[in-house]
Parts: structure tokens; sequence; C-alpha cells
């Protein structure tokens, strides 16, 4: 059986995960979160929900349209409005089930690679990371965002000059809980406002919990560059009064926290579904490559799959 390690939980990277490990490969999946979905993410707080990260996503190609299909058969994903898909209960939901049938990492803050003579090692800063067959993997993966994946890529002796061709924008988002009362706003906005680009009722998405108006809020890029550094406690002030400007919610809110998020949208991508390495059997993937969508991660994840399989057909061809 061959052996892969990929970096990174994100859509591309469970993507690819998935797809190799449906084709017979050994999977063995590293990610420094707890939890699944990259962006694509889900924040509890207490008895709160949100979804701080991705929104929502859209299909616009067949073989995504396919496997959003497949995941709202299966109650995983379901549509808040008209072609926009969210998962059910929370934004993770498609990528914990992709998670399932092969190895995973998590809580794993992988700092270095070397491709030694069994195969690839997969390191954190206090050496091998505890995993099947780490140390002898066939090939390797980094489904990161590219700036992460040029330093780990350099671990390894490894330059690859299209990454730095990637650009990003961060975002600031803010996470607001009112008591289940509260009236006021749209389900979603996209304001003409100096400070916010996005605001979204998160207790109006299928599935959520009732127990309070739940909303999240993603300040402007611009913005969000401007403030990146700070504390993020900090911003909640400035951007919940714009938030009460914009929506007419002046109540107080239960709770309040903002999230930096830095490699937050997709600004100038690579242009290429992939990249890959065969004589190194090391390739890399994300939403980076081809544009800032949750299909493009899924596209490039697919992509990188079928490379890797491809090359390995050659080898031993």
């Amino acid at each position: 059986m061959r052996t892969v390690a990929i970096i990174g939980a994100g859509m591309a990277g469970l993507t690819a995960a998935s797809r190799l490990h449906a084709r017979g490969f050994g999977v063995t999946l590293f990610d420094k979160s707890r939890g699944f979905g990259g962006r694509m993410a889900t924040r509890r707080a207490g008895d709160f929900q949100f979804d701080h990260g991705a929104q929502y996503f859209t299909a616009r190609g067949a073989e995504f349209f396919r496997q959003v299909t497949a995941w709202q058969e299966k109650g995983l994903v379901a549509e808040w409005g008209p072609g926009a898909y969210v998962g059910r209960p929370g934004m993770t939901a498609p990528a914990r089930a992709m998670a399932e049938g092969f190895t995973c990492i998590t809580g794993a803050e992988v700092s270095d690679l070397e491709r030694g003579p069994k195969g690839w090692r997969v390191e954190d800063e206090n050496g091998l990371i505890a995993a099947p067959g780490n140390g002898s993997y066939d090939a390797l993966i980094s489904a990161i965002p590219a700036p992460q994946a040029i330093a780990l890529a350099r671990s390894a002796g490894i330059d690859m000059p299209e990454l730095a061709k990637a650009r990003y924008a961060p975002c600031i988002a803010l996470m607001l809980a009112f008591e289940p009362e509260t009236r006021g706003g749209e389900d979603w906005l996209r304001p003409d406002d100096s400070a916010i680009a996005w605001i979204a009722r998160n207790a109006s998405k299928p599935g959520r919990p009732n127990n309070a108006q739940t909303w999240v809020v993603h300040a402007r890029p611009d913005w969000s560059r401007l403030h990146l550094n700070d504390d993020p406690q900090a911003l909640i002030e400035p951007l919940l009064a714009h938030f009460r400007a914009l929506t007419g919610i002046h109540a107080e809110p239960l709770y309040a926290a903002a999230h930096r998020w830095r490699y937050a949208l997709v600004e100038e991508s690579v242009g290429q579904p992939c990249l890959f390495d065969r004589s190194l059997m090391f390739g890399a993937c994300g939403d980076w490559c081809l544009g800032p969508r949750v299909e493009a991660a899924f596209d490039s994840g697919a992509a990188m799959a079928d490379a890797l399989v491809d090359a390995f057909t050659t080898v031993n061809a």
C-alpha cells in the first residue's frame, strides 16, 4: 500500500485525502487545529454557535454539485438561500464526514518536513510526530495557505516559486449573541460601509440553535489589514458600533468576541489546479491555486489526488 501524509484539514486537504483513501492509499492527515474544515469553521462558546469563517458556498461545476447533492441527501448540507449552501448543523459538518476512514492527527503544528531514505518525515518542534508510518510516507501533500506552505516546503529544501504568486486578504470576524427575542436587520447584508463587508444572522441558517439571535460580522479587507495585529478584544467595540448603525440593533450582547483570520480571502491565485514535483512526490494544493471559493479548494484537492495517482501509476507501469 502506498502511503501519503497530508498537512492541512481544510477542504483541499480533506478532498485529496478522501479520494486517495478511496483509491487504496494509506492516508495520514495532520492539522494544527482540533477539528476539520479550515475556514469552513464553527465556533462554539457555551450554548452559542457561530460560523465565523466561510459563510456559505456555491456549486458552479458539475463535480462539486454532485458532491453537494450527496451531502444534502445525508443531511449534512442545506440551502440557506438560492444556490447558497451551508453545512448542517454547522459549517464543519461536511468536513467531519470527509475525515472518516483514515488516520487524522489533530493538534499537530507541523514545523519541519524531511525526505529521508525510507520516505517522508513529518515533525513538530519536538521532533517526529507520533503517527502510523511517520518517516516512511511515499508522498507528501501540503494543503495549507500558500505563505505557510512556502516555509514548510523550504524546511525540506524545496522551492516552489509559484507559491509566492498567491495573495490573501485578512479578515477580522466579530461574533455576537443577543436574547432570542431581539429583532432587527436582514438575514444577510453586504453594506456600503467603511469597516464592515458582511453581516449575517447566523441563527437564520438551517439547523442552527434557536436559543439566541447570533450574528457574524466580517470586516472589510482594508480595515482588517489596518487592525490585523491589534488585540482582537479591542476591536469588538468599534465593529459593534458599525453593526448597530447598520442593523438598528442596540441591545447589549450576551456574548461578543473577535477572531482574526490572517489568510481569509484569496485576492490573487496561482492559476493552476495544484503544484506537484514528481521527482520528490511532493505536492501543494488549496483555494490559493484557483480562487476564493470553497469549490476552488475542492477542485484543487481533487486535482492533487489525481496527479498523485497518475504519478504512482506511471512509476508502477
